[in-house]
């Protein structure tokens, strides 16, 4: 789950991931007042690609301010994923007024009420990404809400999004924390260990912070061909993402030191990965 613009209501996407979170019959009702032409869905998958069809050839007939009133219906009904996208919403001001307080209420709603989630049910994703949304809250404090900062807090919030549900967004930050005296102190090897976790996963920052670490054998014995295949594997997943500079810069640098063996080495352990994450080559 990642950072989401308003406009993301009105894609594929959102829809599917409803009706993954279960979204009903009942559910989907709320949500197609915006769209009153669409059949009755015989399951949640219906639902979301009638919708999704109809709001392709909706065009702007269909206002943002009905989008977010059914997404509020929805999440009124205790659907995560409205909960989750309103939270999107209102901590980047798109589609509605920037809100913070809102922000934090609709992510604290799901950890709260989602905690004991299956680390795999179809909703985890929301649930993890959810916990690491309020952790980061608690990092800096959100005094319009009431929330001091609290570091300690923040971890076990972090940690629980990194360790119980294994998402990918939290053991990079995990990883990255691992890096920073100020944070969980400068452990090289525990760094490595979460990046990797992350990497595997296909999260080009795990895979560019991992590569550039052994690379260049910060805190860890150097091994510059694995090192490259891991910034070649995130240079090429970050393409056309925000990403793509601080990942480009890292492998030109490791390139530019890199003997030529090493690059073919490393090149054709990135192509044979690259099939994991989607074929990336």
């Amino acid at each position: 789950m990642r950072t989401s613009r308003a406009s993301s209501l009105v894609s594929v996407m959102m829809f599917v991931a409803l009706a993954q979170a279960g979204a009903t019959s009942a559910a989907f009702a709320q949500l197609s007042g915006v769209l009153p032409s669409l059949p009755a869905p015989k399951t949640a998958a219906d639902a979301a690609l009638a919708m999704a069809n109809s709001l392709d050839g909706a065009g702007g007939g269909i206002s943002s301010r009905d989008l977010v009133d059914a997404l509020e219906d929805a999440a009124l009904a205790g659907q995560p994923m409205a909960l989750y996208q309103l939270g999107l919403m209102y901590e980047a001001g798109e589609g509605v007024e920037k809100d913070p307080v809102k922000a934090f209420g609709y992510f604290s709603q799901i950890a709260d009420e989602h905690a004991d989630t299956a680390p795999k049910g179809v909703e985890a994703d929301i649930v993890a990404q959810s916990f690491l949304k309020v952790g980061e809250y608690y990092r800096t404090g959100l005094p319009e809400a009431g929330i001091q900062k609290n570091e300690a807090y923040s971890t076990k919030l972090i940690m629980h999004a990194a360790s119980y549900f294994g998402d990918a967004d939290a053991q990079f930050k995990v990883g990255e924390m691992y890096l920073d005296d100020k944070e969980l102190g400068d452990n090289p090897l525990q760094s490595a260990r979460w990046l990797n976790l992350a990497a595997r996963k296909g999260h080009a920052g795990a895979q560019a912070k991992l590569g550039d670490m052994l690379f260049n054998g910060e805190g860890l014995g150097p091994d510059p061909v694995e090192g490259l295949m891991w910034l070649t594997v995130a240079s090429r997943r970050a393409a056309g993402t925000t990403d793509e500079g601080w990942i480009t810069d890292l492998l030109n640098n490791a390139m530019s030191i890199a003997t030529t063996d090493e690059r073919k080495q490393a090149t054709v352990m990135a192509d044979s990965l690259g099939k994991r994450f989607g074929g990336l080559r």
